[in-house]
């Protein structure tokens, strides 16, 4: 049933009044480009909005010599046109693909965790460089690995009256290559059919490290830490990863939906390994 009343929204002054409405029951609201569509399709009935967006404890990006801290309020396009993206490259790969524009410019990185979808873009990167969230409730703030936050689809580990704070982004050592690729039914504007990040160290054709993230194919969003241990030592070409496909793919759980079946995401996921050969430079 689409919901047809109006649902009133609430502008607090302060953090600590954010939390209070928040435990009251209020449902936060940043950028609003999920919370809108769902009340008005009838899945979510909140007694009131909160809205957060504004908030100067949510906004703005510092850096410091070994990660990031992203504030939750921060846009998707803010992101892109921050730092962040020359730093760590497979966010530009990411948000470039997130959504249009007007999207970009109103979703924001704490909205897309909260609403926990395993086809959620930015929780690949996350995954991938192993963020940590930061949240701030009636009990204090605490910090949960982003695997330890997600818990499945729409649900994260926050408490009765916590909201996301920011995020703690760690630059990983080295130089590693990034790939992300996305499946999906249209070319634009699309939601994950099924989605592969991946970091790549390499020396050359041999790769010396690797981290894998799969979107969409699973409750959550998993690291594939199996076949990242199989990568380490193989030679960046297909005959050393055709071999890892199945294994790749045996590490889904996927389901059926209106954007696909589940065999389809398992077979897809296994092959999108292949896309790494695109990391290959030309060592001649």
């Amino acid at each position: 049933m689409k919901k047809t009343g109006p649902v009133e929204i609430v502008k607090p002054k302060d953090l600590q009044e954010a939390i209070a409405l928040v435990r009251k029951g209020g449902m936060p609201l940043a950028g609003g480009t999920d919370v809108f569509v769902r009340i008005r399709k009838g899945f979510w009935d909140p007694p009131f909005l909160v809205y957060i967006g504004e908030l100067p404890e949510l906004r703005g990006i510092e850096f410091r010599e070994d990660g990031a801290e992203v504030g939750a309020a921060v846009t998707h396009a803010e992101l892109l046109r921050s730092k962040l993206p020359q730093k760590l490259p497979i966010f530009r790969l990411v948000l470039e693909k997130l959504g249009a524009p007007a999207i970009r410019e109103m979703g924001t990185i704490g909205g897309n965790v909260a609403n926990a979808s395993p086809a959620g873009d930015t929780l690949i990167p996350l995954y991938l460089l192993e963020a940590r969230v930061n949240t701030v409730g009636p009990e204090g703030e605490r910090s949960l690995p982003i695997e330890e936050f997600i818990l499945g689809p729409g649900k994260t580990a926050l408490k009765p009256g916590e909201i996301i704070r920011s995020f703690w982004i760690p630059f990983p050592g080295g130089e590693p290559e990034a790939y992300f690729h996305k499946v999906g039914r249209r070319r634009a504007l699309y939601i994950a059919v099924l989605s592969l990040g991946a970091l790549v160290w390499l020396d050359g054709e041999v790769i010396q490290d690797a981290r894998l993230a799969l979107g969409a194919v699973a409750p959550t969003v998993i690291r594939a830490r199996g076949v990242e241990e199989e990568l380490r030592g193989r030679r960046l070409v297909r005959e050393d990863l055709e071999p890892l496909c199945d294994k790749l793919a045996a590490t889904t759980r996927p389901i059926t939906d209106v954007r696909g079946p589940d065999w389809y995401r398992r077979e897809a996921t296994g092959r999108l390994l292949l896309g790494l050969l695109r990391l290959r430079r030309d060592t001649a």
